[in-house]
């Protein structure tokens, strides 16, 4: 997996909340036991057409949007089944990282993106960045007013910088353990072989017949 340091890239924004994994990547697309090719497919039924040519009124179809890699959403985003093919498939049509706001309805906390999302896109290698709702709301007043705006992620420093002529630069949280996981570059097996040693001596000092010994 390739280590998460800095990005740099084009910004595009998806204004939609509560976007599941279905429509992330629809499930007539699991039936593959690769883990490749499911780029093209991302957002499938928002992004073509029935004839198979794209819907220029889907958000991310917009010309000012090509070869973006930083994608700005509502919250929740990756809610509904598990899947880490939903991962997959925006990693592989170009997204390096997720952006998306917490809110509060009633007192309650709506996250930016759903725990089991989150959690595929640090084994992938993927930055899921929560901000607050009106940093989002910032940033999508930014990047409509900015043809083609480029952002630089920092990990190590957790913060974002959007490049307007006065650049903007928002500082966001993450578990410490994701963020070393995505410095490393390390995926669940290489966490697991990182405690070969003590997997190794366990296994030679314990005996299946005398458990508590």
């Amino acid at each position: 997996m390739e280590p998460f340091t800095t990005h740099t890239g084009i910004v595009a924004t998806l204004d939609r909340a509560n976007v599941d994994t279905d429509a992330i990547i629809p499930k007539q697309f699991l039936k593959s036991i690769k883990r490749t090719g499911y780029g093209p497919n991302a957002f499938f039924d928002w992004r073509y057409l029935p004839d198979g040519g794209l819907d220029m009124t889907f958000d991310l179809n917009q010309p000012r949007f090509k070869g973006r890699s930083i994608l700005v959403t509502r919250n929740n985003f990756g809610c509904g089944s598990s899947r880490e093919h939903a991962v997959w498939a925006l990693e592989q049509d170009g997204y390096r990282v997720v952006i998306a706001p917490a809110r509060t309805v009633d007192g309650k906390r709506l996250p930016g993106f759903a725990d089991i999302f989150r959690n595929n896109t640090t084994k992938n290698g993927m930055l899921a960045i929560e901000l607050s709702e009106a940093e989002v709301d910032a940033i999508f007043d930014m990047v409509a007013e900015h043809s083609g705006l480029t952002a630089t992620v920092d990990l190590p420093d957790q913060h974002v910088v959007l490049h307007t002529p006065s650049p903007r630069r928002f500082v966001f949280e993450i578990d410490a353990g994701a963020k070393q996981q995505l410095l490393g570059g390390l995926d669940d097996i290489d966490l697991t072989i990182g405690y070969e040693a003590d997997i190794s001596r366990f296994e030679a000092q314990y005996d299946p017949l005398n458990p508590q010994r």
